[in-house]
């Protein structure tokens, strides 16, 4: 057992005022050479319950069960008491309408206001109040302000369309508050504020069969811009005719650096896309799945001309090209099915996707990109 270490009474003074002001614990430690956290919480709490006199023990001696202190003269004993009753008499001076009977709303922000100097059970013994009332009245102070954050999530799941989960929900109000995901997800899912997504299908896997090496192998991680490329066709079956998207992602930002809207799932598709891109660098890998329009002459001919690395998911295996496939279902089921745009003109699934594109890559933010969308990250990489 380590030995006992006995601080003057100035050190506890000073550890306290410390503590008022709002110093860290740590840093109050390291000032005054205190070699326990706990020394500082006792100190506070005898502070707090009116028991200063508690300074003045020797080591391993207690002033409880009907021991009083031992003070060294009459001053000392005075300036203890004094100082025990300035303490009991300031929160008085602060209540609203002295004298009269105090409201519950002006109790609780008064206690708001001295609970780093008193407790909870000399605050209500002084005005005769039981702790139960004082607890009952706080939470129902508590009430609008639960409603204010109801409010807040209801509006952003609003604004973004209910796309959000909990998780992106919680990212966006953490950039102005503090506040833990469990409460976030406990109102969304009370007041029917989840996000409201497609049933995602399984698809059945084949055996792998190679076209070109599968330079990838589900490693979508990416240490830059342009570094590593995925693309794929998706169709768009809401029109007055069949239209396709053929699109290019980065893995890197996550953001859609180009894509075309067609009528024919053919080679020109593709290749309107590809040459959308303009500098690339060294060693750029852009990866597809198997389909012919990426296995022609022409393609292959543009792919080597821009000096880019080709590679292939194996055969039936959509989960090689998962961010490519991922933004696809996103696209398709918070542009179209969450808005009943399953059955509409041609114009309005042209603007559709380019207003979800937009959106995506400048507004909606991804929790993997540190809660930021793709156009905030590109930024910062570029810092």
């Amino acid at each position: 057992m380590g030995k006992r270490v006995s601080y003057p009474i100035s050190v506890k003074e000073e550890a306290v005022q410390m503590r008022l002001a709002g110093i860290p614990t740590k840093e109050i430690m390291d000032k005054l050479g205190i070699k326990n956290r706990t020394q500082v919480k006792t100190w506070m709490k005898w502070y707090r319950e009116g028991e200063i006199h508690r300074f003045h023990q020797p080591v391993g001696k207690q002033y409880t069960y009907g021991k009083g202190p031992e003070y060294q003269n009459e001053n000392e004993k005075l300036k203890t008491e004094n100082l025990y009753l300035k303490q009991q008499i300031d929160p008085i001076k602060k209540v609203y309408r002295m004298g009269k009977e105090v409201k519950k709303e002006a109790f609780v922000s008064i206690y708001d206001a001295v609970k780093d100097t008193v407790s909870v059970r000399a605050f209500c013994q002084m005005f005769e109040l039981a702790r139960s009332t004082f607890y009952r009245w706080k939470k129902q102070d508590l009430l609008p302000k639960q409603q204010v954050l109801i409010d807040l999530i209801s509006s952003l799941c609003e604004s973004h369309q209910y796309t959000y989960g909990y998780r992106k929900i919680t990212a966006l109000l953490r950039k102005e508050r503090r506040i833990n995901h469990k409460t976030v997800q406990r109102i969304m899912q009370t007041y029917g504020l989840q996000c409201r997504v497609k049933i995602k299908k399984r698809k059945q896997t084949g055996q792998p069969y190679y076209i070109a090496e599968n330079h990838l192998k589900q490693d979508f991680t990416a240490t830059k811009p342009l570094e590593k490329l995925v693309t794929d066709i998706t169709y768009l079956p809401f029109g007055q005719k069949p239209l396709y998207l053929s699109s290019i992602k980065d893995l890197y930002t996550s953001e859609i650096v180009a894509y075309t809207i067609g009528d024919k799932q053919d080679v020109s598709l593709v290749l309107d896309t590809l040459k959308q891109l303009q500098t690339l660098p060294k060693g750029c890998v852009l990866h597809s799945d198997q389909g012919s329009v990426y296995t022609s002459y022409a393609y292959q001919k543009e792919i080597k001309e821009k000096s880019i690395t080709m590679s292939m998911s194996r055969k039936g295996m959509p989960a090689d090209n998962a961010p490519i496939e991922s933004f696809h279902s996103s696209l398709k089921t918070e542009g179209f099915y969450l808005h009943h745009l399953t059955n509409t003109t041609t114009a309005i699934v042209e603007k559709t996707v380019r207003e979800y594109i937009d959106y995506y890559n400048n507004i909606r933010i991804q929790l993997k990109l540190n809660s930021q969308s793709p156009k905030e990250f590109r930024k910062l990489a570029v810092l």
